[in-house]
């Protein structure tokens, strides 16, 4: 604990850096991966080579997607847009699946009543398929949360600090309570990514249960 609060402020700058790192790719895996849902459930056919394909980015390993990046990109090696890009690839790869499952769940007699009253498919989707897709959307959207914020950690291995730092820095120096607190911080970012995006979704859609335990679509 002495050690924490003689380098509080190294800890909170690891932490604000680990949030950034988290959030960016969370966003840009969501907005990417709804379109590509959506049409996949359009379009079943296609939805099985779809989702393999996308399916196949994920298991790409996070080491080497990181090593492998800049030179693709030209970025520097320390570069944390590798990481954000590497991780919003992730993120969209879980999430494709999830967001073609949420609007599937859609009843097709709802659709079709949009469709009487006079609804475009593209009304259809923003209007009706996305609020009743949401609580599925939301729990995929959990476990790219959690799934991101321990893969931001991997970075710290490259150059790309954030709180898996303390990880790498203990392990090096044999110090436990750094490794401690690292694993610890690790946790509360994504126990505090999964309280928001809970606290949002009761907010955006309190029609909905969305308290219970996430399951991953993956």
């Amino acid at each position: 604990m002495t050690w924490l609060i003689d380098n509080f402020s190294y800890v909170w700058s690891l932490t604000v850096r680990h949030v950034w790192l988290s959030a960016v790719p969370i966003g840009v895996g969501f907005v990417v991966a709804l379109p590509i849902g959506w049409y996949a459930d359009r379009h079943p056919r296609l939805r099985g080579g779809l989702l393999g394909a996308v399916g196949v980015l994920y298991t790409i390993p996070s080491l080497a997607l990181f090593a492998v990046l800049p030179g693709l990109l030209g970025t520097g090696f320390l570069s944390p847009l590798n990481v954000i890009i590497a991780l919003s690839i992730y993120a969209a790869a879980i999430m494709v699946r999830t967001a073609s499952d949420a609007f599937g769940s859609v009843s097709p007699a709802v659709l079709d009543a949009a469709a009487a009253n006079g609804y475009s498919p593209g009304q259809r989707a923003l209007r009706v398929q996305l609020p009743l897709a949401g609580p599925v959307l939301l729990a995929g959207l959990r476990v790219v949360a959690v799934s991101t914020v321990s893969l931001v950690s991997v970075g710290a291995l490259i150059g790309v600090s954030s709180l898996g730092s303390l990880f790498t820095d203990g392990y090096r120096r044999t110090f436990n309570t750094e490794i401690v607190i690292g694993i610890g911080a690790t946790v509360l970012v994504a126990l505090v990514f999964d309280v928001f995006l809970v606290l949002v979704g009761r907010v955006l859609m309190p029609w909905a249960s969305l308290g219970r335990p996430v399951r991953s679509a993956v």
